[in-house]
């Protein structure tokens, strides 16, 4: 009996040492761990299903499929962005994120989306331009670009105008805002315009409109820590040949983008 259990013991200690292989060989594959706002239509979100997509998540993916990585999409709170980052709990920071004035901030793929900070507003408001929105009540998101640009002290037009609101609320993210848009609470909301372009298709046609006047421009690109040049630079070489082949028009193609996509261009 003593001789079977020691038999018995080796056998279920070789067991354990080979699942523990099985498991080192599986962490051995390199995982790239996009952090993203999952309310952030159409570049990531959760859609009907509960599952994560968008824009950026399509490119990821592809991204990691033509490496080898496997892929994790990891939705953060935007305000503990950089937190994540520098933890090392996400890979990169991938989600709209604006490159302008963050230069010095993070190591930047080049950029890849041309973007614009608009104001939606209801078509039946009377609101027709920015200088309409004197005596408003606007909503943003906190953190966002549409909020930098209405506190940017270089640009005082945009502070003029955002003295200028009733009241300006900041939103933990743009469903919410514009649901209180909808409901009456806020008279307009200023984000990004394809942020701002998939929100106005999705409800009642006609009820949303979106102003001409732009609140300031941008341009998207992939965020990583300062001085990871070399995980930037292979994501970098992998969306530069999407580009080349077609693949990254058709991924913009698919999320109606095609008119802000600027890489390789």
């Amino acid at each position: 009996m003593k001789k079977f259990l020691a038999c018995l013991c080796v056998m279920v200690l070789g067991l354990t040492v080979l699942a523990g292989c099985g498991a080192e060989a599986e962490k051995g594959k390199t995982v790239f761990t996009v952090g993203f706002d999952a309310e952030f239509p159409p570049y990531g979100y959760m859609d009907e299903n509960g599952e994560y997509v968008g824009f950026d998540l399509d490119l990821a993916q592809e991204v990691c499929t033509r490496n080898g990585w496997e892929l994790v999409k990891q939705p953060i709170d935007w305000n503990a962005k950089d937190m994540e980052l520098n933890n090392g709990n996400i890979s990169c920071i991938w989600n709209g994120f604006t490159m302008n004035g963050r230069e010095e901030d993070y190591t930047w793929t080049t950029a890849y989306v041309d973007n614009s900070q608009v104001f939606a507003v209801a078509a039946s408001s009377g609101i027709e331009k920015k200088a309409d929105l004197a005596g408003k009540v606007v909503a943003v998101q906190a953190d966002s670009s549409a909020l930098a640009a209405l506190n940017d002290e270089e640009v005082p037009e945009n502070t003029a105008l955002r003295d200028s609101f009733a009241d300006l609320i900041e939103y933990a993210d743009y469903n919410t805002a514009f649901m209180d848009l909808e409901q009456g609470n806020v008279d307009a909301v200023a984000i990004d315009i394809g942020v701002a372009s998939y929100q106005v298709e999705k409800r009642e046609k006609g009820k949303f409109i979106i102003l001409s006047e732009a609140l300031a421009t941008e341009q998207y690109g992939v965020g990583f820590k300062k001085g990871n040049t070399e995980l930037r630079d292979s994501v970098q070489k992998t969306l530069d040949a999407m580009a080349d082949d077609g693949t990254f028009g058709k991924i913009a193609e698919k999320w109606g983008l095609s008119d802000s996509v600027c890489l390789g261009k």
